[in-house]
């Protein structure tokens, strides 16, 4: 089993930057690959950012070069800096714990979340 409890949501206007923060608890934190996902009323959970043990990152066109996700093994610890938001960024930012399977990966556990709001 894998805890993760994430901190750091708020208000910004848009333009600003907030960075969200992960921390996990359980099992070993550097097995996973670790995800930052985000989910609004009325669409689809998207995942923005994901990083591997080593430190590998990728980021769908619609925040990459805004978002940047980063990880400390040490503190067991996922973070989301995220830069020169919009109001469409605005969303339940939940981590998630996962290990690869076939071509994708599977995440089998996920936090509870925080609100990030961006007013316009």
């Amino acid at each position: 089993q894998v805890q993760l409890v994430e901190s750091g949501g708020g208000l910004v206007q848009a333009g600003g930057s907030l960075r969200v923060s992960c921390v996990a608890s359980g099992r070993t934190f550097s097995d996973f690959v670790m995800g930052w996902f985000r989910q609004a009323p009325g669409k689809q959970r998207e995942l923005v950012a994901d990083i591997t043990s080593g430190g590998i990152t990728n980021y769908p066109d619609s925040v990459k070069g805004r978002f940047t996700i980063s990880r400390d093994n040490a503190k067991n610890m996922v973070f989301l800096q995220m830069n020169s938001l919009k109001p469409e960024d605005t969303g339940n930012y939940f981590c998630a714990a996962g290990l690869p399977w076939r071509n994708t990966i599977r995440y089998n556990y996920r936090g509870q979340g925080t609100q990030v709001t961006v007013s316009s």
